[in-house]
């Protein structure tokens, strides 16, 4: 059981570590589906002591990276994402105890789903591992996520995972050969290959005939390449400026000699600057510097990473996540993108989904207090309510003026698929991701980051500019191939052009509809065992009622035998003594109905 259990965790690691290795994750839990099948058949008992484990393994072998940001956060991520996949399956155990048959697989199945589609909104989230992300590095058998999304793709692999172990179990238990005829057999074979291959059709026609859409938009991608561990100690704000100036001046020599119509967009990456004040941006020093650096190359248009503040004055605190600074001051911290041009006009938008600990509070009326006893060390950045847009302008007005919308996901956020869409709900012609993914060194970490955009690529069917500190910078296609890409930890640039497109995927257009569908299914099921369970207590409570009432009904005789015993004392010895064999006939009969309920419960 222990080795089943152990190659189950390493089967589900190496999608997330080798590219082109989606297909494994099709049979990659059937190992741990015959651990549990063993365990019941052979009366084993706390099979958790190998479930759980191997979720552990499994969430260590991927996610190990992210104790180089964080040793204690990295650990809590690791034992609080396998308690939840277990706990998933804990109530799978429970629930063969209710059904029989397939329905317990399937209560699985629905069950982790759904469990899927609540984590991406959850205050505390960490959806790294959806089982869907399996083939964000096997994009030819991951077209199909257009229509179904990532979601989809976890419902394909539990699918493929479920009939492959039902041929395997009727295959070992006999049943396929003296019981199943072949109209069965054929039935059997004919709907797993149906669940297994037409995904995979249907992806590699996308695949193969799939054509690039849309006008292009130049795009510069820097990567300055600071070790965010000493940016602040080696490089003060302006000697990083400095960098970024030099960068952009360098690469567009001659678009300053040939000046152009059409926009151009420069990245920078996430929290390139602190000195932001949301009250006065255009009086930051870095805000000012590049929009002096960009007033000298018209048309082009700069997008860049900021952490940002807000001051308040109050004498009352304004909100759960504000610091306070003493006598009535607070402050107010967003991790910000802001879009800007040399006419000094700028947009900004607020990273929504945050990571927890690091950047947000999860539950703020509740751990707010404990963080400030620890001494402020969480984090305390709010998101903006909605998704918006960032723009990509001109200097023309009139006919000739040009505003491309743009979505630019922070970070974190390419990780959510259905968020994601909401850009291009918005309008967005193509997306943008800017980052800084150097926390967690040379790890999988930052490629596992890489491909999930090609994911979102694949969903919305959009170009994605890509621009990371240390890289992986990169262009990447509507297939979700990526183009270009820079080295690792090394300070370049990257040109090339993301294409706009217009129009709406059937994903984007109607959202997360398997997970729906499973967690319906999921409800329902949860309901029947429930009420299963509730029909069986039911059933004890009335055979106690019925019990109490025929001890009571008893005792009542005998009371009663007792009384007029008491009244009619005149009666001789012989009438007493059969009153009282009377009363002793009474309380055998209670004891007969004691007998009779403890039975009826043991056979219940």
């Amino acid at each position: 059981m222990t080795l089943l259990a152990v190659l189950s965790a390493v089967l589900l690691s190496i999608p997330y570590l080798v590219p082109h290795m989606g297909i494994i994750s099709l049979f990659a839990l059937v190992p741990l589906l015959a651990m549990e099948r063993i365990a019941t058949l052979s009366g084993i008992k706390k099979v958790w002591r190998w479930h759980y484990p191997t979720f552990v393994l499994w969430n260590a072998l991927t996610t190990f990276w992210v104790c180089n940001a964080t040793i204690g956060g990295g650990i809590f991520a690791v034992l609080a994402n396998a308690l939840q996949m277990s706990l998933v399956f804990g109530l799978f155990r429970l629930s063969r105890k209710a059904f029989k048959g397939v329905l317990p697989y399937l209560f699985l199945a629905f069950t982790w789903i759904a469990w899927e589609r609540f984590y991406f909104s959850a205050e505390i989230s960490w959806p790294w591992l959806t089982l869907g992300n399996s083939f964000a590095r096997t994009l030819s058998l991951a077209q199909w996520y257009e229509y179904v999304g990532t979601i989809g793709g976890s419902v394909w692999i539990w699918a493929c995972n479920l009939g492959l172990f039902g041929i395997m179990t009727v295959l070992s238990d006999g049943s396929w050969t003296e019981r199943w005829n072949s109209k069965a057999k054929a039935g059997a074979i004919i709907s797993f290959a149906a669940v297994l291959l037409t995904p995979i059709i249907t992806s590699l026609v996308i695949w193969n005939s799939y054509e690039e859409e849309g006008t292009p938009l130049e795009v510069l991608i820097t990567q300055p390449n600071f070790d965010p561990y000493q940016k602040f100690q080696a490089l003060s704000q302006d000697q990083q400026n400095a960098v970024l100036e030099d960068i952009i001046r360098e690469n567009l020599k001659q678009r300053k000699d040939n000046p152009s119509p059409e926009p151009l967009l420069v990245l920078a990456p996430e929290t390139f600057t602190s000195d932001v004040n949301l009250d006065i941006v255009s009086m930051g020093r870095t805000f000012r510097r590049m929009v002096g650096v960009l007033t000298e190359y018209p048309n082009v248009n700069l997008l860049f990473g900021a952490t940002t503040m807000k001051f308040i004055n109050s004498d009352s605190r304004p909100s759960d996540t504000a610091r306070d600074l003493g006598d009535g001051n607070w402050l107010q911290t967003y991790n910000s993108a802001i879009m800007t041009d040399g006419s000094a006009r700028y947009e900004i938008f607020h990273k929504s989904r945050l990571v927890v600990g690091v950047e947000k509070t999860p539950y703020p009326k509740i751990f707010r207090p404990i963080d400030d006893l620890l001494g402020g060390v969480m984090g305390r950045d709010i998101g903006q309510d909605e998704i918006s847009l960032l723009h990509v302008q001109n200097n023309a007005e009139g006919k000739n003026a040009v505003s491309i919308p743009i979505g630019c996901a922070i970070c974190y956020e390419s990780v959510y698929r259905e968020y994601c869409t909401g850009y291009v709900k918005k309008g967005a012609m193509a997306l943008t991701v800017i980052t800084n993914d150097a926390w967690w060194g040379d790890t999988p970490g930052y490629r596992q980051h890489l491909s999930y955009s090609s994911l979102r690529a694949i969903e919305t069917r959009r170009d994605i500019a890509r621009c990371a500190n240390t890289g992986i910078s990169a262009i990447i296609d509507q297939k979700g191939r990526v183009l270009e890409s820079t080295p690792w930890w090394e300070t370049t640039v990257l040109r090339g052009e993301i294409h706009l497109r217009k129009g709406e995927t059937f994903f984007v257009r109607n959202g997360d509809i398997a997970g729906r569908i499973c967690t319906f299914m999921f409800v329902l099921l949860l309901l029947a065992l429930v009420l299963q369970r509730v029909e069986l207590c039911l059933r004890v409570v009335e055979l106690l009622l019925v019990f109490l009432l025929g001890i009571l009904e008893h005792l009542l005789v005998c009371v009663v035998a007792l009384v007029v015993a008491d009244e009619h004392h005149h009666v001789d010895r012989a009438n007493f003594d059969v009153s009282e064999r009377s009363c002793r006939a009474e309380r055998h009969h209670a004891k007969h109905h004691l007998l009779h309920f403890s039975v009826s419960v043991g056979v219940s």
